[in-house]
């Protein structure tokens, strides 16, 4: 059950997928794409917010459930690795109907949260794999698919800050909460890929202050295109420890 994608129109919509597709087609990837201008809020970050970096250590377990039954769960893990970061993640899903999916992730990131590689995969009805790489504004991805020869795709952004929110990577929305400027806040735009859609686009991302659950506080941060819109509810640390997709009756769980 996909939550988000192009729809028909080709609008952007957010990438909230709680199964993979069973295939895949390569004929919409031809050619190499240069994405519009977007009004990146990160792009006017101090020299010295980046120097000091924007990426924190974690380590956890989602709980990943639609229509209020449980889907899957998501295992990852935010670390240092050297002079930059590593964020990984595995999900498992399993429908009430169909085979169940297991997805892969793994991001290298500069500490300013500047991507530099990033590589998937999946297994279930369809075993797919990409793996990308980022060269100033310049994403190159080469895309495996069973039973198809290898596929690449160039994307060039107006900026090398682009942020990865894949599908069924949840983890990585807690990457873009980091990324949100708080000094400035409002309202603030984020060029974005979807690496298993091959989909460029954009998310705007805002605050709605401080939200309660019993005697538990969270900063609520709304992040949303034309189509849908995606609720992240964070702690005093800026860990990700709810995400909720209300159109969709789908909500992620930290456990």
């Amino acid at each position: 059950m996909k939550i988000a994608n192009k729809n028909s129109r080709g609008r952007f919509l957010l990438p909230f997928v709680l199964l993979s597709a069973a295939a895949l087609s390569l004929a919409p990837f031809a050619g190499s794409v240069a994405c519009p201008a977007f009004d990146l809020a990160i792009a006017s970050r101090s020299a010295s917010a980046s120097a000091a970096g924007l990426l924190a250590a974690d380590k956890g377990k989602f709980r990943i459930s639609a229509n209020g039954q449980p889907v899957g769960t998501e295992e990852f893990e935010i670390r240092p690795n050297g002079d930059h970061w590593i964020a990984q993640g595995t999900t498992d899903l399993k429908a009430a109907q169909g085979p169940a999916t297991r997805v892969t992730s793994r991001l290298s990131l500069q500490p300013d949260g500047t991507p530099i590689s990033y590589n998937w995969s999946t297994e279930g009805a369809k075993k797919a794999s990409a793996d990308i790489s980022f060269q100033g504004n310049v994403a190159t991805i080469v895309l495996h698919v069973e039973g198809a020869k290898p596929f690449t795709q160039q994307f060039t952004f107006t900026s090398p800050q682009v942020v990865i929110l894949d599908n069924n990577a949840y983890h990585q929305y807690e990457i873009l909460a980091r990324l949100y400027d708080r000094e400035k806040k409002g309202a603030q735009m984020f060029s974005v890929l979807v690496p298993q859609e091959v989909t460029p686009g954009s998310v705007t991302v805002d605050s709605l202050g401080e939200s309660s659950s019993g005697s538990a506080k969270f900063e609520e941060l709304r992040v949303r295109t034309a189509d849908l819109e995606v609720d992240l509810y964070l702690d005093s640390n800026r860990r990700l420890m709810r995400l909720v997709a209300p159109a969709s009756n789908a909500e992620v769980v930290r456990e």
